[in-house]
Formats: structure tokens, C-alpha cells, sequence
């Protein structure tokens, strides 16, 4: 006899009133398809983009708790400036959570479901703040043998990314590259494919501690923005590199323009003959995060050769086609524990992830700082 599952699941929730309320709902899972399996997830990360739809436009530094245990709800306000880009969230119970793994506790009838049957298996399926998660057999990552829930709970949206960058710097015609944040989990993952592949990779990072770390793990070009040499330090890496093409996950601020600035500066110091129009190499820079909530602001002193433009990793890998995919999820599946291992500060539960200290951490979205819910606690 087919058997469903019931558990929790975590929504949010944005109310007319200008408030943000995230609440653990009772959810049935339906006994699975032919081609499908359910899944009772282990570990699932927070990252950055699920924290944005975590929370919102909401002030995080708000926040309040009612309730105990799994009727625990917390409650924060949103702006009344930024209310009207909450407006397609009005009233609607939103459950987050793009990626993570767990082990297949039920099966369909078709042999690739029960095939996948006690396996530990990584998917990406949205709604993964959940005790139990039904998806199509064929989407699912079969972990290996000696890799944990938590070992995989990171397989898509970190190590894809990295890689859509590297694919993204081959097809556009770049030799180097430029990323931003570099010394968090996405950024030390950059770091071991480029080193591997022999890419030149330009760290820009926030701390001489983050710097220290990432010249642990072997980076040659390091930029320490808090420094007053900054500027200065990055136009030589990009001399030296040659790189015209950067990834922003900060977002606001000067951070972008100042990059294409440096790059202008950079290709000038090669140049063999002088153009009031500035070079005539392109320099393109991705905004791919906001850590930065403020205005992305440019100081135009880079010639006419450069763009800026929104970066997003699955419509990039939806472009990169089917069999691309299967060749870049086969890499990951393979160095796993090496290249794609991710670290984590601390791991929590449902209940947890509603508490008033652990949203104050993991929602600071600092480096350093990154969560892992384990919904079976």
C-alpha cells in the first residue's frame, strides 16, 4: 500500500499590514508517482538567494518571536518604502529552499524510482525548508557511497555557478576573471576550479584575514578592498591577468564601476596608441547578488567599451543545454569532497532556523556565516 508523509515545512509570509511572518506549516506529501520519490531531507543550505526570499524587503534587526516549537513564529517589519516591491507577495505563504539532499524513503512503480530507493540523493527542487520532499525520479543526484546529506546538501547553486562563470568567460571570449566576495564558499570553489584549470582569477575580498585564507588555499591574485591601496593593488592584478570580465555579488555600491575603471586603467597601461574613446576591448561586469542593497553607482571613466548586467546561474545553464549540464553535475558529483566541498558555520533545525540568534548570524549573509538546516532534527 502507497503511504504519505506528513511534516513541516517553512513559508514566509508578507502581510498588507508591513510585516514579514515566517511560520512552520503541517504539510502532506502524497505517495509518490510512478516516476517519482520522496525524499525526507537531511540538510539543506541558507544561502544568499534563499535568504532573499526568506526575508524580503523586511529589516531583519526587528525581528520578534512568538510561540514555542514548532508554533513558533517570527515577525518582522518591512519599510513602507519598500512595500510596493512586496506587492506580488501580499498574502501568500511562500516556502523557500532551493537545494538539498537527504535519503529516498519512498519509491514509484518505474525501475529509475526504486532503484533510487535507501539511496542518499542531492535534488534541487524549491521548498526545501521541508521535512519531506516529493520529485521526478531523473532529477535527482545519487550522492556517493561515502558522502553525507550534508556533504551534498550544496551540489547545485554554489558549484554551478562556479562552473557557469568559467563557461561564461569561455564563450564570451574572456581569458581571466574578476569575482567579488571571493572568499565565500562560491568564491573558494572559483578558487579550486581555476586552479585546476589553469584560470587566472582576480579575488577581490573584505578582510586581511579573508585574504590570508584564501592565499591558504593557493589563490595568486588577492585584492583586499579595506585597504587603502586598493585601486591601485587591483589595476596591477589586472595588468598582470589580463581579466575583462568580473562577477559582483555585492551588487550596490561603486564596487562595479570601480572594477571596469581599474580594467580601463589596466588595458591603457598596454595600450599602443592613444583614443579618446578609451580601449576598444570590452569590459563586462555581472551583477549576480546583492549583498549591497544600496544603488549601484558609476563614475563613467572607462571608456565606451564595457556593459553591466543582471546574472542569474540556471537561465545561464538552460542556454548551456542539456547535455552541458549533465557534464557539469558529473563534475561536481565527482570531486564532491574536494573542489565542491562546502563548510558550514553551524547546523540548526526548522525550529531553529526561526530563532531570534540564528537569524541575527546566518541573515548578516557575512562570509563566514553560512547555515545548514537539518529538517529531520
Amino acid at each position: 500500500m502507497s503511504t504519505s508523509f506528513t511534516g513541516l515545512q517553512l513559508r514566509s509570509l508578507v502581510k498588507p499590514s508591513g510585516e514579514l511572518e515566517l511560520s512552520l506549516v503541517s504539510v502532506d506529501t502524497p505517495a509518490p508517482a510512478a516516476d517519482e520519490v520522496v525524499v525526507r531531507v537531511q540538510a539543506t543550505p541558507l544561502n544568499p538567494s534563499d535568504i532573499g526570499l526568506l526575508f524580503g524587503a523586511a529589516d531583519v534587526s526587528t525581528a520578534s518571536v512568538q510561540g514555542e516549537g514548532a508554533a513558533r513564529v517570527t515577525t518582522m517589519k518591512i519599510p513602507d518604502a519598500y512595500m510596493k516591491s512586496m506587492a506580488a507577495r501580499l498574502n501568500q505563504f511562500m516556502p523557500v529552499g532551493n537545494e538539498g539532499a537527504g535519503v529516498v524513503v519512498a519509491a514509484g512503480a518505474s525501475a529509475a524510482a526504486q532503484a533510487l530507493l535507501g539511496k542518499t540523493v542531492s535534488i534541487l527542487a524549491g521548498a526545501m525548508y521541508s521535512q519531506y520532499r516529493s520529485v521526478k525520479a531523473d532529477s535527482c543526484l545519487v550522492l556517493p557511497a561515502d558522502a553525507t546529506a550534508a556533504d551534498g546538501a550544496s551540489c547545485y547553486v554554489n558549484p554551478l555557478t562556479a562552473l557557469a562563470f568559467v563557461e561564461t568567460m569561455r564563450h564570451e571570449g574572456h581569458k581571466a576573471i574578476v569575482h567579488t566576495a571571493a572568499a565565500s564558499n562560491l568564491g573558494q570553489m572559483l578558487n579550486k576550479i581555476c586552479i585546476k584549470d589553469g584560470i587566472d582569477l582576480v579575488n577581490i575580498v573584505r578582510s586581511p584575514a579573508q585574504a590570508a585564507m584564501l592565499k591558504a588555499l593557493g589563490a595568486a591574485y588577492i585584492v583586499d578592498s579595506s585597504q587603502p591601496s586598493f585601486l591601485d593593488d587591483l589595476t596591477a592584478t589586472l595588468v598582470a591577468t589580463g581579466a575583462t570580465l568580473a562577477f559582483d555579488a555585492t551588487g550596490g555600491g561603486k564596487l562595479a564601476g570601480q572594477i571596469l575603471t581599474c580594467m580601463e586603467a589596466a588595458l591603457n597601461k598596454t595600450a599602443k596608441e592613444y583614443s579618446r574613446y578609451g580601449s576598444v576591448t570590452h569590459k563586462q561586469v555581472y551583477l549576480y547578488g546583492g549583498l549591497d542593497t544600496s544603488p549601484t553607482t558609476f563614475n563613467r571613466s572607462f571608456g565606451m567599451a564595457w556593459g553591466v548586467g543582471g546574472w542569474l546561474v540556471f537561465p545561464y545553464l538552460q542556454k548551456l543545454g542539456s547535455a552541458k549540464l549533465v557534464e557539469l553535475k558529473a563534475r561536481v558529483a565527482a570531486e564532491l569532497k574536494t573542489t565542491f566541498a562546502s563548510h558550514y558555520a553551524k547546523e540548526i533545525s526548522l525550529v531553529g532556523a526561526l530563532s531570534l540568534d540564528a537569524i541575527a548570524a546566518y541573515g548578516a549573509r557575512t562570509t563566514g556565516t553560512k547555515y545548514l538546516i537539518n529538517p529531520s532534527l
